[in-house]
């Protein structure tokens, strides 16, 4: 299969830095969108639990324990599995002048990446779909009810994906990125989502959970999932998490 003239390798000449070619850069008039989505109001809104900060078990192990896991008993996760899931891929862990610095790293600090959740089976919380409330570490319910099967249909009817305890989707907000690095912003925005599933990934490692990662999946039906439009926001990455079968 040719794809010299498709528009993967179009797009990776075209975003390339090399010297003796200029690099773009933001406009002078350009300034950064806010960092944090907000939305008007919430169905309801849940404070997390605090996450533990310190000990857990050793990295080293943590690393050599991480595999791929879709064969999830449906037994629930607990509130408090959730909430440090959450914050150890996009929990505030520090401050710098003009930024708020989280768990997992981004280009510029930039963080495009929202974090929903599709919460199938989590004690203490009732199913629907939520959006992640970085700095109040809560989570805001968008639309309540069992979508299970919605997020294993629009992940092409990987039907193991309905039996995780929880769901994660990742819309970048492009202008977030954009408005700095420009065309090349796109690179940006999914090795961004790759940090955030790795740290997801060894987050449930280390909680004895299993996960899964999943790029394989239906865009727009994602979007409608989580009520983002497709195109200034775009869904990226999919991660389901559950106690292993």
């Amino acid at each position: 299969m040719d794809l010299s003239t498709s528009i993967g390798p179009q797009f990776q000449e075209a975003t390339k830095y090399g010297r003796g070619r200029p690099v773009p850069q933001a406009p002078g008039w350009a300034s950064p969108p806010p960092p944090y989505k907000q939305y008007e109001s919430y169905l309801d809104r849940v404070e997390l639990p605090q996450a533990e900060t310190v000990a857990g078990p050793g990295l080293w192990a943590t690393i050599a324990g991480r595999r791929s896991q879709r064969r999830f008993s449906g037994r629930p996760l607990a509130l408090t599995e959730l909430s440090q899931l959450l914050w150890a891929i996009q929990g505030v862990t520090g401050e710098v002048p003009g930024f708020e610095l989280r768990a997992a790293a981004s280009a510029g600090a930039l963080y495009p990446n929202e974090t929903y959740v599709v919460a199938q089976a989590v004690d203490d919380l009732a199913q629907g779909v939520y959006h992640y409330d970085v700095r109040g570490h809560a989570l805001g319910l968008l639309a309540d009810g069992d979508y299970s099967a919605d997020a294993a249909q629009a992940c092409l009817g990987q039907t193991w994906m309905a039996n995780a305890g929880a769901v994660f989707v990742w819309g970048a907000v492009v202008a977030r990125c954009a408005w700095k690095y420009q065309n090349r912003a796109y690179r940006y925005l999914y090795l961004d989502a790759g940090h955030l599933g790795a740290h997801l990934q060894l987050a449930a490692q280390a909680l004895g959970l299993g996960s899964c990662n999943v790029a394989a999946f239906f865009d727009d039906e994602v979007a409608r999932l989580v009520g983002i439009d497709g195109r200034t926001e775009v869904p990226v990455y999919v991660t389901a998490v559950g106690h292993p079968d």
